[in-house]
């Protein structure tokens, strides 16, 4: 208290100095002070009440408990007057057992006498009961056992109230009624028999089922009775709960799942397609017997037992046990592609769940998948695994179909347009295609995985079939009348090559999603440049072949021969033309590249019998004569060609050009002008070199050493542009001599 005095003091004197501060604040103290008066007389007001408040209901409090008190000590009276009471009661409860006995005895007679007619009926009521099982009467059947099971639980029950422990009168009741218990099972096996079959009951007697159902349903109720009975007193007659809503579910789910298993062929060994009839029978079982559970089941059931969608439930389920047993067996390709098909497209389709009398109950998307996910992978991957080996063999055995045909005698066939061909593409592309359909049908994921598979072997299978082109050509050079119809199906190869090319464009527009999908553009790519390969290495051979029947005829130009008349020309162009005869059935792109090559191969050849020194001109004279028979060859040539090349659209003028500048470099009588028109030779093919333009001079025979030096060392030489047809890189001459090779 003195330390909260001597605080208030502190306080008060800190408040009185913030008033104080000026001096002019003195004048105002008196009315300070009485301020400070009417609060310190509130604040004492308040306090006043709060006390009087507190107070108040203390008194209250006390008042209270005092009567509390008092009412516990009339409790307490009470309670030793309730304990006086009952001590006294003993004696008379005690006197009362002989009645609640007697009470139990006569609840138990009255039982007894209630159920006397049924008791000494019971052989009678069973024979009755067995009577009208046999005839089919299941409901009046059942209500003769329901009486007999009533009759029996009522005197069960009574025994168990007065002595639950006296086991040898119920087993007596029990052994009474023992017949009852067989009578139950007879009917419930009719009662299955009815359920197993109830797809052809319900269309033959629905009448029968829902009699049946009926029965189950009172069952059921009984059930229900006794478990809530059981619950009050602890009794429950024997054999309850006999659940019979739940064996009748559990009968139709082993049906369900037997009538799947037995669609199964027992041809399977024998039969490639029993996969196929299996799945086609178990497709129409199912759509069948849904359709019967949705418009005749469905009415012959209670609502609450939804059996409709139960059914679906049944099926679905049986049908995923199923097609997870068949997915575990050890299944070739297309068994794999049809179970796939089955179970992704044709289970969800219009055929089958998705049939639109089975709508609006049956929604496909809610149906769960028939496979795991897992199971389909391991399916696709096996599937993908067997298909690369049978195409690698498919494609192979392919091959060495059309390489004997390559040995015929022979043409081999031609298309409508008069192109050679064999059947190679169409056999490839026809089980290419094949595959694609069948993948399309399972999922656009696997589709592309087929396409992308049948592209890579296509790669690998151009390299074969290009090694096996070469070896073909191989051979021939061994004996070139072997085969005979060589020339025609090495055009059927390089046809091929075309028709490869058009047959993948066409496969990539109508099995591809993108335009150009990642991995497939750089397989394209390989493909077009092993295609082209193939077809110009044909090509090559073809011309090869026109070579080696030209070489003799070529070795004759530039000679004394050739000076004083020979036909070599003549019968070059005719062999050209003859062979061209064949070559008209190579495809357009390729002919024209064919045509072009051997018009360059020509020109190429008769520059090398120039410049291969076969010939020296004596005089002007034979200058001119053989200058003169160049310039009408070169005519030739270039009329040959261009009756070759009509409608290709290629230039057949330049190349010739060439053969008529030399000429005209031979025909020159003024030496002094030489320099000048070699100058404008070599303008006009810049990649002539100096050893070309040494061989011409030396065919001239007029240039001496000096005059040859001094020409070529005075020459402006250019570098080709780009798109300069080079014509003499490729011609190679002879510089040793015999003089120098004596040497």
């Amino acid at each position: 208290m003195e330390e909260t005095d001597r605080e208030a003091v502190a306080t008060a004197v800190q408040r009185v100095a913030g008033m104080l501060q000026r001096p002019d604040q003195l004048d105002k103290v008196e009315q300070y002070r009485r301020r400070e008066a009417r609060k310190k007389a509130s604040v004492e007001a308040r306090l006043k009440a709060a006390i009087q408040s507190q107070l108040d209901g203390v008194r209250t409090g006390l008042s209270q408990l005092h009567n509390a008190l008092n009412d516990v000590k009339d409790i307490q009276r009470s309670l030793g007057d309730v304990n006086k009471d009952w001590r006294q009661s003993i004696n008379t409860i005690e006197s009362l057992k002989d009645v609640k006995d007697a009470v139990v005895q006569h609840s138990q007679l009255a039982a007894a006498v209630e159920n006397l007619k049924n008791i000494f009926s019971v052989p009678e009521i069973v024979r009755e009961t067995q009577d009208l099982i046999e005839q089919g009467e299941l409901l009046q059947a059942h209500r003769k056992l329901m009486d007999l099971e009533c009759s029996r639980d009522d005197l069960m029950y009574e025994q168990y109230r007065m002595d639950s422990k006296n086991t040898h009168d119920m087993n007596l009741i029990h052994i009474y009624f023992g017949d009852m218990q067989k009578l139950s099972e007879e009917l419930a096996k009719q009662l299955w028999m009815v359920i197993q079959r109830s797809l052809v009951t319900v269309r033959r007697d629905p009448t029968l089922l829902v009699s049946v159902v009926r029965i189950i349903e009172r069952e059921e109720k009984i059930d229900r009775r006794m478990l809530d009975r059981k619950k009050q007193t602890g009794f429950i007659p024997p054999g309850r709960p006999k659940k019979w809503k739940e064996k009748m579910f559990n009968i139709l789910d082993r049906t369900v799942t037997t009538s799947i298993e037995g669609t199964q062929a027992d041809t399977r060994e024998s039969d490639k397609m029993w996969l196929v009839r299996h799945l086609e029978i178990i497709r129409k079982y199912v759509l069948d017997d849904l359709l019967v559970a949705k418009n005749l089941m469905d009415q012959c059931f209670p609502p609450h037992y939804d059996i409709f969608k139960k059914s679906l439930n049944m099926y679905h389920q049986a049908l995923s046990t199923r097609m997870q047993e068949l997915a575990s067996e050890d299944l070739e390709a297309n068994e794999i592609v049809r179970l796939l098909t089955w179970v992704l497209n044709t289970y969800k389709s219009a055929e089958m769940m998705g049939n639109p009398e089975l709508a609006p109950e049956v929604d496909v998307n809610s149906l769960k998948p028939l496979i795991l996910q897992n199971v389909i992978d391991q399916l696709l991957s096996k599937y993908m695994s067997t298909l690369t080996s049978n195409i690698i063999g498919w494609l192979r055995k392919a091959l060495e179909t059309d390489k004997k045909d390559w040995i015929k005698d022979t043409e081999p066939e031609a298309d409508q347009n008069g192109y050679y061909q064999t059947t190679l593409p169409a056999i490839v592309f026809q089980m290419f295609e094949q595959n694609l359909q069948v993948a399309a049908q399972i999922s656009e994921d696997l589709k592309s995985k087929v396409l992308h598979l049948c592209l890579q072997q296509m790669n690998s299978f151009l390299t074969r079939y290009r090694d096996e082109a070469q070896l073909f050509k191989e051979e021939h050079l061994k004996n070139r009348e072997y085969p005979q119809c060589y020339v025609q199906y090495m055009i059927a190869i390089i046809n091929n090559c075309q028709t490869f090319k058009e047959s993948i464009i066409s496969l990539k527009r109508k099995y591809m999603k993108t335009e150009m999908e990642e991995g497939m553009a750089s397989s394209h790519a390989s493909m077009d440049v092993i295609l082209d390969t193939i077809a110009k290495e044909g090509c090559s051979s073809l011309l090869d072949e026109v070579f080696m029947d030209l070489e003799p005829h070529l070795s004759e130009l530039m000679t004394k021969k050739w000076l004083t008349g020979s036909n070599a020309v003549d019968t070059i162009c005719v062999t050209v033309e003859d062979y061209f005869n064949d070559f008209a059935r190579i495809k357009t792109p390729y002919k024209k590249k064919m045509t072009t090559e051997s018009h360059h191969r020509v020109v190429v050849e008769y520059i090398k019998a120039i410049l291969q020194k076969r010939i020296s001109f004596k005089n002007a004279d034979e200058r001119k004569e053989g200058a003169e028979r160049m310039i009408k060859e070169a005519e030739q040539f270039r009329f040959l060609f261009k009756k070759l090349a009509a409608g290709s659209g290629e230039d057949t003028e330049g190349l010739c050009d060439v053969i008529v500048a030399i000429a005209e470099v031979i025909k020159l009588t003024d030496p002094s002008l030489l320099y000048l028109e070699v100058s404008t030779l070599v303008s006009k093919y810049p990649d002539i070199r100096d050893d070309h333009i040494a061989a011409l001079l030396t065919m001239r025979g007029d240039a001496s050493r000096d005059m040859k030096q001094t020409i070529i060392e005075t020459l402006d030489k250019r570098k080709p542009n780009p798109n300069y047809v080079h014509i003499f890189k490729d011609i190679t001459i002879s510089t040793l001599s015999v003089p120098k090779l004596l040497k």
